[in-house]
């Protein structure tokens, strides 16, 4: 997890325009810093590991947002998988003014010496969608109900960034689908035991 301060959070918000036009850089990083009133010379202070390091610290800060808009609404009188369905639901309009920058930050994290953060940084959003969600467990169902919706929600990103539109719509459509398919393969695994 990156550390967090309210530099960063302020920094990143006014990076974000910046990062869709330039991407994700150093320049981009001082020009947010200098937006706030920030020193640019201090950032490699206040983003030690850069590029990727400003990423990883937006995505912390999208899944900090998506659970506070879902403590704001009530979810938990949803079933699991709609209360599922909000939460991607609630980061993806978080994010859907700044798709561009967040078009930059996944190019970013496909290069393969960026393989861990992406991982890092997925586990970190799934975990942060399951715990606002109220999963409870504690046992191996921790981990597969992780890596299910890892793969849900990794298709979904990778559907909802086909093209430029900011709407989200086709997106959750092609979320229910994929959410159908889960239960369907949860409801045969049970009937084959």
């Amino acid at each position: 997890m990156t550390e967090r301060s309210e530099i960063r959070d302020r920094a990143l918000r006014a990076m974000l325009p910046i990062a869709a036009g330039q991407g994700w850089n150093w320049a981009t990083i001082r020009a947010g810093l200098a937006a706030i009133g920030e020193d640019p010379a201090l950032a490699e202070s206040h983003f030690p590991t850069g590029p990727v390091g400003a990423v990883a610290h937006w995505i912390d800060l999208s899944n900090r947002e998506m659970e506070a808009a879902a403590a704001a609404e009530d979810i938990a009188t949803l079933r699991v998988p709609a209360r599922i369905r909000r939460l991607v639901e609630l980061r993806l309009l978080a994010v859907a003014p700044h798709k561009q920058a967040l078009r930059r930050a996944l190019s970013l994290l496909a290069l393969p010496w960026n393989t861990p953060a992406a991982f890092r940084t997925t586990a970190q959003t799934v975990n942060a969608i399951w715990y606002a969600a109220g999963d409870s467990s504690a046992d191996f169902s921790w981990y597969t109900r992780r890596a299910t919706l890892a793969g849900v929600y990794g298709a979904t990103l990778a559907y909802w960034m086909r093209d430029d539109e900011p709407g989200v719509e086709d997106a959750l459509d092609f979320l229910d689908r994929r959410l159908a398919d889960v239960a369907r393969l949860g409801k045969l695994r049970r009937r084959a035991a």
